[in-house]
């Protein structure tokens, strides 16, 4: 059966424990698959910029970290969040280390791939690739990794005032 939206799914916590996807049910959620050694770690920055200017209108960012591409993320959850906290100030939600692409990869990534495509693949290309998901749980939009979160306010807006 295919999945109705996003609140459907369910991933593993930083501590692996399973929580439903449906708590953020009513939220412009971002998806962001994450990494610490990556020349896109900086977006660390501006993605917890946006997650503290709109959170608290209804906007939460998710990180799932990911050491698929280039051995980028070789931490366990406690050293990533760390790293994450100690250099970036981050305070959204940290997801268990996922892979997002091939045999293993988490369902949330089948599905969001499934939704946006990017240049007619469905593969994840690099870190900090994110998906923007609307109120309703459909996926509105795929940016690349080489999208600065900043520019992403816009949509966020757009969709906190649907």
């Amino acid at each position: 059966m295919a999945t109705p939206n996003f609140f459907a799914l369910s991933a593993k916590d930083k501590k692996h424990e399973e929580i439903s996807m449906k708590q953020f049910e009513g939220k412009v959620v971002l998806v962001v698959n994450v990494a610490s050694k990556c020349g896109f770690t900086k977006q660390y920055a501006g993605l917890e910029e946006l997650y503290k200017k709109y959170k608290d209108q209804g906007f939460v960012i998710i990180g799932f970290p990911c050491n698929q591409f280039g051995g980028q993320e070789p931490g366990d959850n406690d050293e990533i969040e760390s790293f994450c906290q100690v250099n970036f100030g981050v305070t959204f939600p940290l997801m268990d280390k996922v892979d997002v692409n091939g045999d293993n990869e988490d369902p949330v990534y089948t599905y969001l791939k499934s939704q946006k495509k990017s240049l007619m693949m469905a593969r994840i290309k690099w870190n900090f690739e994110k998906f923007l998901i609307a109120k309703d749980g459909t996926v509105y939009e795929r940016y690349a990794s080489t999208t600065a979160p900043e520019s992403i306010a816009k949509d966020v807006e757009k969709l906190l005032k649907a």
